[in-house]
């Protein structure tokens, strides 16, 4: 899997990619070739079962060149987990393809009758990044009744559906200030059949035991939020340090290098970054070893969240302040600075490290009931 070779021919594009609102399709089939879109499926399929730690890392890499990119390679990612927990044939048809790319929203936005054979589901999903180029979309749903009133059936909560790219429609609603190039579409389908089976309950049971499997999903996928926003933290520093290199503010002598307040304005972003990379790997160390013994406990499942979510807001704050001391050249479309404020600021927004996160930790922490579906 080279990652650099992505990450390179992902940044050469970075115009051409926000002006499509999605990334090219020969692209998406450059990442797949690579193993990267499944990286955590199963290594029986063929596929790279790679540790999370490595793919945090990975994620952080590609971000830091190109976020957009990385966004989407998170989004697939993750959802290949779900093949931990998808029967047979299904988990063979989806992530045996080398070229399998999967996305979609695991919010139960969609509402499932069952009929012979399988399920009937309508639903439309926002945040549909990647739709464009996968394989196979997923989508939540509940189960109904006649009138759509939820029903309980043990085999179906609220599982994950995976849809083929032909039963879905994709709505063209992605006009947004950053990560322009994910391709987060809403989706929708209506009335479409699905076979018995072909969908995962992110929280049900294991068919795959093993350590990678027993990571909590919705911790993995607030894990990969992050780590976007920690490549684009990384760059962000990087980028402020090479402008104040030879920029120089309106009537100055020197450059912005040689100004104490841009120096410590700098040190400051750089030990933020640091330091929330440094939580993300012991949280990340400490639910991995929890999967090593056995079942992750609660109190790693919150851990882990608390530190995607913070090491997001702290990774926010360093791209304010590069941005902010950039000065009048960071607004400019010609630097970069500008386009890494905006991601940033959709990173942030995402419910899995938004900062009602928190409300659930704390309750966790001090004992008060929780509900803990999508922690």
């Amino acid at each position: 899997m080279n990652v650099e070779e992505i990450a390179t021919a992902a940044e050469a594009r970075s115009a051409e990619i926000d002006e499509a609102r999605r990334l090219p399709a020969d692209l998406s089939k450059m990442m797949a070739s690579s193993g990267l879109n499944r990286a955590w499926a199963p290594f029986e399929l063929g596929a790279p079962e790679l540790p999370v730690s490595e793919v945090v890392d990975v994620l952080e890499r590609l971000a830091y060149r190109e976020a957009s990119t990385s966004w989407n390679a998170m989004i697939s990612i993750t959802t290949s987990l779900l093949s931990g927990r998808l029967p047979s044939p299904f988990v063979e048809e989806i992530f045996g393809d080398p070229r399998s790319t999967t996305c979609g929203v695991a919010q139960p936005m969609g509402r499932a009758k069952r009929v012979d054979g399988g399920v009937s589901v309508t639903g439309r999903w926002p945040w549909g990044s990647g739709t464009a180029n996968a394989t196979f979309i997923g989508g939540g749903s509940l189960l109904v009744d006649a009138v759509g009133e939820p029903v309980r059936d043990g085999s179906f909560r609220a599982p994950f559906v995976f849809f083929t790219p032909d039963q879905i429609e994709i709505h063209d609603t992605w006009y947004v200030s950053g990560l322009k190039g994910t391709g987060s579409n809403d989706y929708s389908v209506s009335e479409v059949f699905v076979p018995e089976g072909r969908w995962a309950d992110a929280s049900g049971q294991l068919l795959i035991d093993r350590p990678l499997y027993r990571f909590p999903f919705f911790g993995a996928l607030a894990l990969g939020v992050c780590a976007v926003g920690m490549g684009i933290a990384r760059r962000a520093v990087d980028d402020l340090s090479e402008l104040a290199a030879t920029k120089r503010a309106a009537m100055a002598s020197k450059t912005l290098a040689a100004n104490p307040l841009i120096q410590t304005q700098l040190a400051e972003a750089d030990g933020k970054r640091r330091a929330a990379r440094a939580f993300v790997d012991a949280a990340v160390a400490d639910v991995w070893r929890s999967a090593e013994q056995g079942e992750v406990a609660d109190a790693s499942r919150a851990g882990l969240r608390l530190a995607a979510t913070t090491a997001t807001r702290l990774n926010s704050e360093v791209v304010n302040a590069c941005y902010e001391a950039g000065g009048g050249a960071a607004i400019f479309e010609t630097s970069n600075l500008q386009r890494l404020f905006r991601d940033m600021h959709v990173v942030t927004h995402h419910g899995m490290v938004a900062p009602r996160s928190y409300e659930t930790i704390g309750r966790l922490m001090l004992d008060q009931p929780v509900k803990l579906f999508g922690f």
